[in-house]
């Protein structure tokens, strides 16, 4: 009986829908949409999978409307923003999804008590999440296919642009290559934000059930998949609520579309006296070395980015080197609040290491240690151990790092899979971290391999899905050989399918630990070797992935050696760096040793958070925070 009364209601949701929305899927089918190509699709997908996974619905009813701004007006047809203001849907009951409207006006006007009203003339995009077994053959066809990133337990995005006609009947088409960009950058930025909503409970009538947020407004930064790009990897996405509030533009000459507050400076060749830190901190003159106190130093008034002691030495400086970098500076700069990951809740500037790790009270402890200067004295790898991962984690409250436990609940079609993340909201969201905990800063480190593994690097990522290893070269460990612990989350987040071996190599590897196999959890186990990569890579197991991090690739000339043995043996290889400057050199000497880049300088979504400068430099510098790869 049960059973019977399943099928009845499964065959009535399928051809009415669930309520509160616009009814059942239309039939579109994205594989029918003029202009775009398999991996669009997958992109999309992907996109939609991993804003299900952050439940956004838990929270957002369709009263809660978001303002929407993607990179400049001028950037879409008809220099308008195709669809500025969205709710989503399903919150409360019925089809779950989201609406996306032409204004906030259409919004308000569609918008009922419990359902969605049909207004004439009127059109809306939306996606909605249907059971694969309610879909209309056609996606299912896709889906089958392209193996479709599925969004939950055997949910997939339906996508269409709808219209009430003036008789009352509704009109469907599909969406267009350029409206599916538009969805696609707000999926990845509304995942990033919405968690950031915080709760206004005096904000509305006590008897109400709706839940009100302050007003908030945050702008993210997204990076186009390949297929989407238009001459530029990154896009700025504001997100407002509620709707109307919006950054101040200005046109820039760059390639980004980036919104950005800051006004255009008027002067040119100039200085202006800044104060770069409050706290006094030691900087350094760009052309003669000497150090200043950040008060008094002065910087370039067109890019900001490079300090001087005085005025003779920033006109002799301009002359020799930086009247031709200052344009690359000052793009640099510009793109800096893109760059800063304004999710987290602590305290994210680091320029003095000590007194930041001691405002979160974790300086000299635990895997902390390696965060600053004060255990320089002891090898890489030999820190000393107290216990278990509460030492570990520098004491810091239980609810503040990862446990060493499995991952719930994370499965397909009833099989297990690797967990594919998107960015560190998502990763904080599935571990229940609080946005306050710092250790974003020592996972940078693992979760960046395993997002080389399972996203950048598409044979990696089909062994794993096939439930077997990958060999992973790892080179010029240093802190790392002491985050061990924070490695075992890569073994839970591939969820019971495959396993990682992770070899060490390089010269800080201890004598005594040279040699020794580490097993960090059931699926992931770590090689430690001391010596020359271009002198041990042919006794070690092939790898599958040859991965460096902050590895400096501009500043030691010993990487030639490692570079030759990369190209020789044809092994996909990816290298991060903490700035887009050193990233610039190293695709410099990337070129000179015969390689070629075949994926580009993009930002890091699991970049530390904590920024850095060099001392000469306004510029920001995060951990990991730029990624390139050859041979892939």
């Amino acid at each position: 009986m049960d059973l019977h009364l399943k099928n009845v209601f499964d065959r009535f949701q399928e051809q009415f829908g669930s309520g509160p929305g616009l009814g059942p899927g239309s039939g579109t089918c994205l594989m029918k949409v003029e202009g775009i190509s398999p991996n669009f699709i997958k992109s999309v997908f992907k996109a939609s999978a991993a804003l299900y996974r952050t439940d956004p619905w838990k929270r957002l009813c369709p009263g809660h409307l978001f303002g929407i701004r993607v990179g400049k007006d001028t950037d879409w047809s008809g220099k308008k923003q195709p669809f500025p203001c969205v709710q989503f849907i399903g919150g409360d009951g019925g089809d779950i999804g989201f609406n996306m409207f032409r204004s906030q006006n259409d919004a308000k006007r569609m918008t009922g008590s419990r359902e969605t009203i049909q207004v004439p003339n009127v059109e809306l995009l939306r996606v909605t999440y249907e059971r694969e077994s309610l879909m209309f053959p056609s996606n299912r066809k896709m889906i089958k296919s392209l193996s479709l990133e599925a969004s939950g337990i055997n949910r997939f995005p339906v996508i269409d642009v709808a219209r009430c006609t003036s008789s009352g009947t509704l009109r469907f088409r599909h969406p267009t290559p350029e409206e599916l960009r538009f969805v696609y950058a707000f999926m990845k930025a509304i995942a990033l934000v919405h968690p950031l909503l915080q709760e206004d409970k005096e904000g509305g009538p006590k008897w109400s059930r709706l839940m009100y947020f302050e007003p908030f407004i945050e702008t993210v930064d997204v990076q186009w998949p390949q297929e989407m790009a238009k001459g530029y990897d990154l896009v700025a996405v504001t997100i407002s609520h509620p709707p109307g509030q919006a950054y101040e533009e200005k046109t820039s000459s760059t390639a980004s579309s980036t919104p950005t507050k800051y006004a255009e400076l008027s002067r040119e060749e100039a200085f202006v006296d800044i104060r770069v830190y409050s706290n006094g901190s030691l900087r350094q003159c760009a052309a003669c070395e000497k150090e200043i106190h950040g008060e008094q130093a002065l910087s370039c008034v067109r890019c900001q980015a490079v300090l001087y002691c005085s005025s003779v030495c920033h006109k002799q400086h301009l002359k020799e080197t930086h009247k031709s970098m200052c344009s690359l500076y000052k793009a640099m700069m510009e793109r800096e609040e893109e760059l800063a990951m304004n999710i987290f809740m602590f305290p994210c500037a680091a320029d003095q290491p000590c007194k930041w790790l001691e405002s979160l009270g974790i300086h000299q402890k635990g895997m902390w240690r390696r965060k600053c200067s004060c255990y320089s004295h002891c090898p890489f790898g030999l820190l000393p151990v107290k216990g278990g991962l509460w030492d570990s984690w520098g004491g810091l409250d239980d609810e503040e790092f990862p446990r060493d436990s499995s991952f719930h609940h994370h499965a397909r079609d009833g099989m297990s899979s690797p967990i594919l993340l998107s960015g560190w909201s998502e990763y904080y969201n599935l571990r229940s971290l609080p946005l306050s905990s710092p250790v974003a800063d020592i996972l940078s480190h693992p979760l960046t391999v395993y997002y080389i593994l399972t996203t950048l690097n598409i044979s990696s990522k089909n062994l794993l899905m096939k439930g077997k290893e990958v060999v992973v070269h790892y080179l010029g460990p240093e802190g790392e050989l002491d985050w061990m612990p924070a490695f075992a989350d890569v073994g839970h987040l591939l969820n019971g399918l495959g396993n990682v071996q992770i070899i060490m190599v390089g010269s800080e590897v201890p004598t005594n630990l040279s040699g020794t196999t580490s097993g960090i959890g059931s699926r992931v186990r770590v090689n430690l070797v001391r010596g020359v990569y271009e002198e041990e890579a042919s006794y070690l197991p092939s790898p599958h992935v040859i991965v460096a991090l902050n590895c400096g690739l501009s500043c030691y000339s010993t990487w030639g050696g490692a570079l030759n043995s990369i190209k020789t043996m044809g092994v996909p290889a990816f290298f991060t760096d903490q700035s887009e400057i050193s990233c610039a050199n190293a695709k410099q000497v990337l070129r000179s040793a015969g390689l070629h880049i075949t994926h580009p300088v993009t930002p890091n979504p699991f970049r530390s958070p904590v920024k850095h400068h060099e001392p000469s430099s306004n510029l920001p510098s995060y951990s990991n925070g730029f990624v390139l790869g050859v041979n892939t």
